[in-house]
């Protein structure tokens, strides 16, 4: 334990690391000021008027030009940037400290929790209802604990994980991207009919760059009970969803608390089909929290693997 605080004062991005992550506990972004919400309305605003009625290759060629309208630019200034500020450490930690959101996650979580616990189906639905592209009127209370489960899920799995993964490899800038691009994705997922398939090069890329984290992340919630069964499971579903990171992301903990998972869901009124994943148990209250707590216990694991890795790299060069 000593040898790892000595190599974390002593590596400058694992210092970054574990400072951006004590100053997001200590003082979290709130959702509604973070950048990413600017983000997203502003990609609402190019795609309307970008995303015309054309052909389906067309559209596909208008997705493409868009994303890269939206991501080049800025990574090219951020790195123009990066050689002149006073305090490379300091530059990190303020990307890396913008693309996390573990707190604003937690919090959903606790507030969800309670809400189903005292069956208050219309909070619940105002609380999923700003997370999610898919309508949640319609969402019964069985409903909604799927629902919620599967953005809890999911959350975790790209604000922190997949964030945390980019930052190791790209450091704070490619954490940002990684964040910018998901945002990207959301704002224009093809799961809503006028985005279909102006959106598509968007979830392609956000599906590559999730492949590994995502996947090595659900290989880690596996482990411990049922992991021969969970395993089982995931190899028998995993085809049947598009995405493969979180196919088996949600899939692993579907699996492991024996949750039932998607199914299908409703975007902007029209119904969308979408395979079942996981167990048989619909997640209710105590099963929600059941799956927060598997989901905190991996993700601090998580944290404590990457800092002996990135100590481990950065030592030996």
């Amino acid at each position: 334990m000593e040898e790892l605080f000595t190599q974390l004062f002593a590596n400058g991005a694992l210092l970054v690391m574990w400072g951006a992550l004590i100053c997001h506990w200590v003082l979290p972004i709130p959702r509604e000021a973070h950048p990413a919400i600017l983000w997203h309305k502003f990609a609402e605003q190019l795609a309307n008027k970008v995303n015309v009625q054309s052909s389906y290759s067309q559209s596909l060629t208008s997705g493409t030009l868009a994303w890269l309208l939206m991501m080049l630019p800025m990574l090219i200034v951020l790195w123009a940037l990066k050689p002149l500020v006073w305090q490379p450490q300091l530059y990190e930690l303020a990307f890396l400290l913008l693309s996390l959101d573990w707190r604003n996650n937690q919090s959903f979580a606790t507030q969800f929790t309670q809400l189903l616990a005292d069956e208050n189906s219309r909070a619940a639905k105002k609380l999923l209802a700003p997370l999610v592209n898919r309508s949640t009127d319609s969402l019964s209370l069985l409903g909604l604990g799927k629902a919620g489960s599967e953005t809890l899920i999911m959350g975790l799995g790209r604000n922190v994980v997949a964030v945390l993964f980019w930052y190791a490899l790209a450091g704070g800038i490619g954490a940002f991207m990684y964040r910018m691009a998901m945002e990207l994705a959301r704002a224009w997922s093809p799961s809503r009919q006028q985005f279909m398939p102006f959106g598509i090069p968007a979830v392609r890329i956000l599906a590559v760059l999730d492949f590994i984290p995502l996947r090595l992340f659900a290989l880690m919630i596996l482990l411990g009970n049922r992991a021969q069964v969970s395993l089982t499971l995931l190899k028998q579903q995993a085809a049947s969803w598009p995405l493969p990171g979180p196919s088996w992301l949600l899939i692993a903990c579907g699996a492991k608390l024996e949750l039932s998972l998607a199914g299908p869901a409703i975007y902007n009124g029209k119904k969308s089909v979408r395979a079942k994943l996981g167990g048989r148990i619909a997640p209710a209250a105590f099963h929600f929290a059941q799956l927060r707590k598997l989901l905190l216990g991996r993700l601090w694991l998580w944290v404590f693997i990457q800092s002996l890795v990135m100590g481990t790299i950065y030592q030996g060069l």
